[in-house]
């Protein structure tokens, strides 16, 4: 919040003053406090996402009020529980109907890391198939750590670049997970 200045009016224009800043801090601000979550559910850890939207701990406050229930309409991808290899391409189809700018916050050991469920059948950490930018730890996390991962994807959204999304390591990181 520092960079934004209060700047004195230049003589003869109207008003008390003017802030001064770069477009992608304004845009970052706005994005950071606009967030519209698609919480991808599967297990425990969706039950304590709804504990993180109730009353006592209300994420509503950090502005992700609206939660959207259509990729379409969603900004930000909350993998919670245990994803079955089986339901892996269904996730990726997910996250590839979001539109950019997107993000991605696992929750829970199992979105991370598949959890107690070395197996066959479980898919070991969501970042197998889609990229991941916050990590929520816990089994399952408390709602507070939960809070802690969403204000750490929005420190991300507030302070990346307009232009980090057309970067060559970042069109690397998406043909890495076969993503054009």
């Amino acid at each position: 919040m520092s960079d934004i200045q209060l700047v004195e009016a230049p003589p003869g224009v109207e008003g008390a003053g003017f802030f001064a800043t770069s477009l992608d801090k304004a845009i970052g601000l706005a994005r950071s406090n606009s967030l519209w979550p698609l919480p991808f559910a599967t297990s425990c850890c969706g039950i304590e996402f709804m504990a993180t939207m109730a009353s006592h701990y209300d994420l509503s406050r950090f502005g992700a009020e609206r939660l959207s229930f259509s990729p379409r309409q969603a900004d930000l991808l909350m993998v919670m529980g245990t994803i079955a290899k089986k339901m892996g391409p269904v996730l990726r189809q997910v996250y590839l109907q979001m539109a950019e700018p997107r993000w991605v916050i696992a929750v829970g050991a199992c979105a991370s890391s598949g959890g107690i469920f070395d197996t066959y059948s479980v898919l070991q950490g969501i970042d197998e198939i889609i990229p991941v930018d916050v990590y929520v730890p816990g089994c399952p996390p408390r709602p507070e750590a939960i809070i802690d991962g969403f204000m750490g994807i929005q420190k991300l959204v507030q302070t990346e670049s307009l232009r980090r999304r057309s970067t060559p390591e970042y069109q690397k990181l998406l043909a890495s997970y076969g993503i054009q």
